[in-house]
């Protein structure tokens, strides 16, 4: 007899009321399967195993209750709704609905018993529920409470509670056989970390007992949700080294770590390196002197010398013959490496190619073909460096900039382009946002990882003021006193929406109303619709002092540097990340001079705003700001979900369950070791068919 059917292997069309329709509906929530539907975990949960007395309840408590209908009325206040008015020995209580139909107010007759449940709130008439969750019990009906904490789970439209959790309670029916859902995790490793088995976990947390830890399941620390968060994190962790290993099965170019034209390009530099720079060009020098592919990370904060470290890597490759290539997420990145990299290289006698979106014609052609018979050697661009008909002579090495705005799939993409089938190009991608050790652990952990963690020496901390819009015109006063005192100054303009057309028209009203309040200074301004002669225009103007103020959209998060920019003013601060909002603030306090950085923020200001902007002013530190940015805002919004994919974790959270990541790691160790059959299923339990890692 064939054995019982694996829960995965279960559409959860074969549940009991699961028709095409809702099937679709559960499919926008991730659930293809019966094990899908025992993943879906509660958000939080309910107390509805007690019926509360209304004369003993409290502001913000959700309670249920039990009374008699005393009335049910229509109220013509400011908003129409119907008001039902409760009693038991304890009190009364008003239950307003602001969506009602005839049908309802007939049901919630007087004199009928009413059991409902929701949040206490303070209302027109004392305290009030609003849409109480409720059910009209019949005279002679026995209606049990429940004899556990309800769940609530994620749903969609037309996906209620209830519905929800007569399929899970389904699904967990089935759970009665070991073969149903295989425990993947050791049985040593359990013991080790005092973890629960998989189905007396799942079975917890879906139907948690009355006396559950409540203030423990919400913060997701219970040992039951630790349990399922550490094995979401070891496939993770599984899945990214498994990708490391089938990378080291290639062979890479060997580069001679001692290279000629570094040594050249390091004497014309005007400046010597710091230690970092030195220690990390070593660590980086000696992976491409190997056979195996380099996978490693540069990280550093604003200004600390990743550039010049990554043209170093180009000129090691370039010397052993082969090529190497530079990309950026966007334009005007790409566009700014290529200007470094063009004064740099022009005294070694290399002129590198540049290709993107924009590039076309004659100047395309001759970049592919220079690409193509090798004659480029060092090219920068956008992603259109991987796009259909670019092809390589000798492709040795990829730089990537911002490694957060490219998936993984997108670099290994990258990475096929100079697959000759014999060796695969060495791959170094950098990053100016400082990343958390926990992502660092998570995200990367198919990568080495660099820290570039002091800066240059002259760079001085900038004083950061957080200032309402109300006080604007002290604002500019104080811009137009330090720009006649022979200081330069930005003025970064934000919107919610980031479409290029927009952020241009603010930037441009912005110009127009300063240009009005300050006729005596000479103001340029940059935004993302310009064309790059034009943006470089004016960026060399203000580079050179010609203009005192530069208006610019976000654009100048990567820009030229400017010494003598000490102040910068930016607007609703309260619309970015912390990361960018720091990478902005990196454009000042690039020379000797004290400089200020003010965050004029639009009132009134949230809570979180408020913590958020307190954050900017009390650090300078990049890697502490981005452990706060994690914090609040969760990876996918620091790294882009999007983007990444592989941050979209269903039940662990980075920043809750840092303290996990070490045991993951020697968790790896041991089923890689000890248990290799083991880390496909896990793999595929948590990542499933997701695109997530590498797909290309």
């Amino acid at each position: 007899m064939p054995g019982p059917v694996a829960l995965s292997d279960i559409p959860v069309t074969q549940l009991n009321g699961v028709a095409a329709r809702l099937a679709e509906r559960l499919a926008t929530l991730h659930i293809h399967t019966v094990q899908d539907l025992l993943f879906h975990l509660p958000l939080r949960y309910q107390d509805r195993t007690r019926i509360a007395s209304i004369g003993r309840v409290r502001l913000g408590d959700d309670v249920m209750l039990e009374g008699e209908i005393v009335s049910c009325e229509l109220d013509f206040g400011r908003r129409r709704s119907l008001v039902c008015r409760i009693k038991d020995s304890g009190g009364i209580i008003s239950l307003r609905f602001f969506h009602f139909s005839a049908a309802q107010k007939k049901m919630l007759a007087p004199g009928n018993t009413l059991r409902c449940y929701g949040e206490i709130r303070s209302g027109k008439t004392g305290y009030e529920i609003y849409h109480p969750e409720y059910q009209v019990l019949k005279p002679g009906d026995i209606a049990p409470v429940a004899d556990r904490l309800t769940p609530i789970y994620p749903a969609t439209d037309g996906l209620q509670q209830t519905r929800l959790r007569k399929l899970i309670d389904q699904a967990l029916a089935m759970l009665q056989s070991p073969q149903a859902l295989p425990d993947w995790m050791p049985a040593d490793i359990l013991h080790r970390f005092a973890f629960p088995g998989l189905a007396d976990a799942l079975q917890y947390l879906h139907h948690p007992p009355v006396q559950a830890p409540v203030a423990q399941l919400l913060n997701g620390e219970h040992p039951a949700q630790q349990r399922l968060a550490f094995e979401e994190l070891l496939s993770h962790r599984l899945c990214l080294r498994r990708l490391r290993q089938q990378s080291a099965q290639h062979l890479a170019p060997v580069m001679a770590a001692h290279s000629r034209l570094s040594q050249a390009f390091l004497k014309q530099l005007p400046f010597s390196l710091t230690g970092a720079q030195s220690r990390v060009c070593r660590e980086i020098s000696h992976d491409l002197s190997l056979q195996q592919p380099m996978l490693r990370l540069l990280q550093g904060d604003v200004g600390s010398g990743k550039t010049v470290v990554a043209a170093l890597a180009a000129l090691q490759a370039v010397d052993s013959g082969y090529q190497a290539v530079i990309m950026a997420p966007t334009e005007i990145l790409a566009e700014q490496h290529h200007v470094n990299f063009s004064q740099w290289l022009a005294p070694l006698g290399l002129q590198p190619g540049w290709l993107s979106g924009k590039v076309k014609g004659r100047q395309r052609q001759q970049t592919l073909q220079g690409l193509q018979d090798g004659s480029s050697q060092i090219a920068v661009g956008t992603h259109a460096l991987f796009q259909e008909g670019v092809e390589f002579n000798n492709l040795g090495l990829i730089i990537i900039d911002e490694q957060h705005r490219f998936g993984v799939h997108q670099r290994l993409a990258l990475r096929e382009k100079g697959n000759t089938g014999q060796s695969i190009p060495h791959q170094l991608v950098m990053t100016a946002t400082p990343i958390p050790r926990t992502l660092a652990m998570s995200a990367y952990a198919d990568l080495d990882c660099s820290v570039l963690d002091e800066l240059p020496p002259g760079r001085t901390p900038v004083n950061t003021v957080i200032i309402s819009n109300e006080r604007r015109d002290e604002v500019i006063d104080r811009i137009h006193q330090a720009c006649l005192q022979g200081n330069q100054a930005y003025w970064v303009c934000t919107l919610i929406d980031e479409s290029e057309a927009l952020q241009a028209q603010a930037a441009e009203a912005t110009l127009a109303a300063l240009q009005t309040q300050l006729p005596d200074l000479a103001i340029g301004l940059v935004h993302g619709r310009m064309k790059p002669a034009e943006k470089s225009a004016v960026m060399s103007a203000f580079k050179q002092g010609e203009l005192h103020l530069l208006v610019a959209t976000t654009v100048i998060e990567v820009g030229v540097d400017v010494p003598n920019a000490s102040l910068m003013i930016i607007e609703n601060p309260e619309r970015l990340g912390l990361a960018q909002l720091h990478q902005l603030r990196g454009r000042v306090g690039r020379g000797a001079k004290a400089s200020h950085c003010l965050l004029l923020y639009q009132t009134p200001l949230s809570q979180l705003g408020k913590q958020r902007l307190g954050i900017m002013r009390d650090s300078n530190d990049g890697f502490f700001i981005a452990e706060q940015d994690l914090a609040i805002r969760g990876p996918g919004q620091v790294l882009g979900t999007r983007q990444t994919g592989l941050m979209s974790f269903r039940i662990a959270d980075l920043a809750r369950d840092a303290a996990l990541l070490d045991p993951v790691k020697s968790a790896a160790d041991t089923i890689e070791h000890d248990y290799p059959s083991h880390i496909d299923p896990l793999v595929n339990r948590w990542l499933g068919d997701r695109e997530l890692y590498g797909n290309v």
